[in-house]
């Protein structure tokens, strides 16, 4: 597996809070504490694009490869064009933005924030098309898969239909620290603060069943060592097959139908605070980064590694073989 180091002449200079993968490109999208949002070409080695703002970044996404968006500390959310780097204000919470995603099935933008809201504007005309407000817990984690809005927020999982905003409610036992979609079968998966990782099917079936494990189980000094479980990205090429990012700097790949552990990554230089597989599974994006929490105790700068994806993981042994050959 070749791995690559990103060179960015400018570094970052705060806490990495999201990296993205374009829906077609191998284009990178970071957002920093540091209060930039960057878009990296890793075909290219360039980087294409710097917005630097006044509120630190929380979070990004892709609209589509030409526009992107933010969620800020001063609950500020932004909408970029990514040819010219101008921005301009989609709209604002009444406290820190945390999450902000896109539809592409109903062309939403989608936030939440500590203010316990959910706010959805048109991406069209950016019209506000109303906001949930009756949540229970400030919202930690969010995602989208088809009509179906995954909101974790404490320690459940709402789940909305974007048509109706009918709820269904979650509930883990644990605190969930992010929530992402299962495709196939559909259903969702979340990393907890105490290292383990939980999947849940929405379809249930007598093959399908939800369950849960220990991710990184760990010990010091002969006692359990909790480790946060960050961030959790499923290949898009291999049905089953996902890696976990942790706080101790250790990227892992399971796969989900045979419930194994495949294959550990040697431990990055710092927390593994989030992760992107690019649009075909061949590339893995790895933030090696201070967590927030710990920004001001920064001494280097925030890496990014790209791995190129071999053979070996590309085959999923409970799934048979993906796509690639």
């Amino acid at each position: 597996m070749n791995t690559i180091s990103l060179n960015l002449e400018d570094p970052i200079r705060d806490a990495i809070s999201r990296i993205r993968f374009g829906p077609h490109s191998n284009n990178l999208l970071i957002s920093s504490w540091d209060s930039s949002l960057r878009l990296y070409d890793v075909d290219s080695s360039k980087l294409r694009m710097e917005a630097p703002g006044k509120a630190s970044l929380l979070d990004c996404c892709f609209e589509n490869e030409r526009v992107c968006l933010s969620a800020a500390s001063d609950g500020s959310i932004y909408r970029y064009d990514l040819d010219s780097g101008n921005k301009a204000s989609v709209g604002i919470h009444d406290d820190v933005a945390t999450c902000v995603e896109y539809s592409p099935t109903t062309c939403q933008i989608i936030s939440a924030g500590w203010d316990r809201k959910i706010n959805f504007w048109d991406a069209r005309s950016t019209q506000s098309h109303g906001c949930l407000n009756s949540l229970a817990s400030e919202v930690e984690s969010v995602s989208l898969s088809g009509f179906s809005l995954m909101v974790a927020a404490g320690s459940s999982v709402d789940i909305y239909d974007l048509r109706s905003f009918k709820k269904s409610v979650h509930t883990k036992g644990v605190k969930v620290k992010c929530v992402r979609p299962i495709f196939n079968p559909k259903g969702f998966i979340v990393g907890s603060v105490d290292g383990r990782v939980l999947l849940e099917y929405i379809c249930r079936s007598s093959s399908d069943e939800g369950y849960a494990f220990r991710c990184h189980p760990k010990s010091k000094d002969g006692r359990r060592h909790l480790v946060t479980v960050n961030d959790i990205a499923f290949n898009p090429s291999i049905i089953g097959s996902f890696v976990t990012g942790d706080n101790d700097g250790y990227v892992t790949l399971w796969d989900a139908r045979g419930r194994k552990r495949m294959f550990e990554m040697p431990r990055y230089p710092k927390s593994v605070v989030s992760l992107s597989y690019s649009h075909d599974g061949l590339l893995l994006a790895v933030a090696s980064s201070y967590a927030y929490q710990e920004a001001n105790e920064i001494e280097e700068p925030p890496q990014i590694f790209i791995h190129e994806m071999g053979n070996c993981y590309l085959t999923s042994p409970s799934s048979g073989a993906s796509k690639y050959k």
